[in-house]
């Protein structure tokens, strides 16, 4: 029934604008890599990014070890099939040694308005996940409320649409996903967010859909503004070979589960070298205290999943080279104020206050030529049990191709 309602929702909705849709998109749209592959021209199609980097913890009494990473490299593989019919996939290496798949998945081009998606995609959900390369977000490592609110790189096995409505301005995804999971013989989700549910479309278990969906306006000149939602159960193993009438097994399953409601708010400006940049993100988890009591530690401990998460940063940029007309590099001194919480309500007893942080960052950002950056930026987070920031220095090496 979900997913008749959304392909009936957007039929409609596209079939109530008039005006003639061009192929060509506006120039201030934000686009991924993914997705500037995909309006390029031939068959195969081939780009890549990566990270090097450089973390060395700075001040305090202790003697810290810096560490010095190939933090990631992606290669990116498309093939067009026909002019309808795309195939885009991203290779991840992590770390030298770890290798995932970051995106897989098949388009088909409907109509001017409407294109069909199923595959390993990304979650819609604020900026810095679907805009995750290194010259599409400030800093030698990506904002810190995206890897704890929403753990970036976020992506499941799904299907959906996505499209402009070029007369309105509008940009819209809306996916059927699966979900993270919660519980595979022991919790996967603690007071810490829910980063480690991630499945990554690796043999992920399903056992009911999740919702994705955004909704972005660019019709303002150098603005961009986002809304997007995500709504669903997580899932767990327990339901796997269940008897229907075991209602012991049932209730048990039913224990291992939480239901996630997360909203989000973006919004992106930019004019003659100056870019302001925010996001908000609110979770809400129902069941969360009866999945606490169900994967208590063996201690009886009670697990510390919080019953909601919140989280938002706000970000000023400024490249001061964009007054120099015979300089074609960008120099762009930045600073973000970020502050989440991972454990923001709980169902029983009282909130841990280490789970509430903040964090400063600033930095420099030196683009050579487009898609080549250095990067130097000074990072100081502390926690709501914590009189002093703890800081970081990083360096990196960025590329986009």
């Amino acid at each position: 029934m979900k997913r008749n309602f959304i392909l009936l929702s957007l039929f409609i909705f596209s079939g109530l604008v008039k005006a003639q849709v061009t192929d060509s998109l506006p120039n201030n749209l934000y686009f991924n890599i993914a997705e500037r592959l995909l309006q390029t021209d031939g068959n195969l199609k081939i780009g890549g990014y990566g990270g090097i980097h450089y973390n060395q913890p700075v001040g305090g009494e202790i003697k810290q070890n810096g560490k010095m990473d190939v933090h990631r490299f992606i290669m990116l593989l498309g093939y067009s099939f026909s002019n309808n019919t795309q195939f885009i996939s991203e290779i991840e290496f992590e770390h030298v040694k770890e290798v995932y798949i970051e995106q897989a998945f098949l388009q088909h081009k409907i109509n001017n308005y409407i294109n069909f998606r199923a595959g390993l995609m990304l979650t819609p959900m604020g900026i810095t996940n679907e805009y995750h390369e290194p010259n599409l977000f400030r800093g030698v490592e990506r904002p810190l409320i995206d890897n704890y609110i929403t753990p970036t790189t976020w992506r499941e096995i799904g299907a959906g649409f996505m499209g402009y409505i070029l007369p309105a301005s509008i940009k819209y995804q809306a996916y059927l996903m699966n979900g993270f999971i919660s519980y595979d013989g022991s919790a996967k989700l603690n007071g810490s967010g829910l980063r480690s549910g991630r499945q990554k479309g690796a043999e992920s278990i399903f056992s009911s859909p999740n919702f994705a969906g955004k909704v972005e306006y660019f019709g303002i000149r150098g603005l961009n503004l986002g809304a997007s939602v995500y709504a669903g159960n997580t899932q767990s193993t327990l339901y796997n070979g269940v008897n229907k009438n075991d209602q012991a097994a049932l209730a048990a399953a039913d224990s291992s589960v939480v239901g996630v409601a997360m909203f989000g708010f973006d919004a992106r400006y930019s004019v003659n070298g100056l870019e302001l940049k925010g996001q908000y993100y609110h979770a809400g988890i129902s069941n969360s205290e009866q999945y606490n009591r169900f994967t208590a530690k063996t201690d009886g401990t009670p697990n510390d999943l919080g019953s909601s998460l919140n989280g938002f940063y706000v970000e000023a940029a400024y490249n001061v080279f964009r007054p120099l007309e015979n300089v074609h590099s960008e120099l762009t001194p930045f600073i973000r104020y970020e502050k989440w919480n991972t454990q923001n309500t709980v169902e029983q007893g009282n909130t841990n206050p280490a789970y509430d942080k903040q964090a400063i960052v600033s930095g420099l950002e030196w683009e050579m030529a487009q898609g080549a950056l250095l990067k130097v930026d000074m990072q100081f987070v502390k926690s709501a049990t914590q009189n002093e920031f703890v800081k970081t220095f990083n360096a990196g090496v960025g590329i986009m191709f």
